[in-house]
């Protein structure tokens, strides 16, 4: 019997409503170190971008560089980013039930955020236990989404090959990626007015379409 499809899924904006935490905590650090930035601007051209390559357009936007501050800044953000996680993270609506309803399926977690960052927002949000230590961090493999190799790295430690892993993400860099990757890609678009699903990629809107999802690629992959 044909083993089922491994879910490869994003965390941020995915599987944790996050990204606006993220983008109010730069919002108001990155002033600070003297970086014009908005929340808004982080949810319109930063999403799933890892932080370093975010300061680093801005520094060059700015003319403003960082090279000397950028660990404290950092540290900064990390810190003020857990505290506001504990506190007021949620899981992505519908997400907990399409997690449970997928149970016989593997899953792993592939992010651009570090391993600590992961794991808090799951213990923040009670979907631990659907991953145990299935985690896979750009910060410990050291390649980044849009870098396909971040994905493959995951299939490859999960025992799957890309044809037979499904990625889950919200976000562009991770979509690309996934694609790259040459694994199934299920867009969660939560902005269908502004983004658009690229081609080769399965636009859903909402978590509660996802198992249904899975299960017609379940049965392309067994025709």
């Amino acid at each position: 019997m044909q083993s089922p499809l491994c879910l490869l899924f994003d965390n941020d904006g995915t599987l944790v409503d996050s990204e606006i935490l993220l983008a109010n905590v730069m919002a108001e650090l990155l002033p600070q170190f003297g970086l014009p930035f908005s929340a808004q601007q982080y949810m319109e051209e930063f999403r799933g971008i890892r932080f370093y390559t975010i300061v680093q357009l801005l520094e060059e936007r700015h003319g403003v560089w960082m090279e000397e501050r950028f660990a404290a800044l950092e540290a900064q953000m990390r810190a003020l980013m857990e505290k506001r996680m504990r506190a007021q993270l949620n899981p992505i609506p519908g997400m907990p039930g399409a997690l449970q309803a997928l149970a016989a399926h593997p899953k792993a977690v592939v992010s651009n955020g570090p391993e600590h960052k992961i794991r808090c927002a799951l213990e923040s949000t009670g979907l631990s236990d659907h991953f145990g230590d299935n985690l896979f961090s750009a910060y410990t493999l050291n390649v980044w989404k849009p870098n396909p190799a971040l994905y493959l790295q995951a299939a490859s430690a999960m025992g799957f090959a890309p044809e037979a892993c499904v990625v889950i993400d919200d976000a562009a860099v991770g979509v690309e990626a996934g694609l790259a990757a040459g694994m199934q890609v299920i867009h969660l678009n939560h902005f269908p007015d502004e983004e658009t699903t690229p081609e080769g990629a399965i636009e859903i809107r909402h978590a509660s379409e996802l198992v249904d999802t899975v299960a017609r690629l379940s049965l392309s992959a067994l025709s």
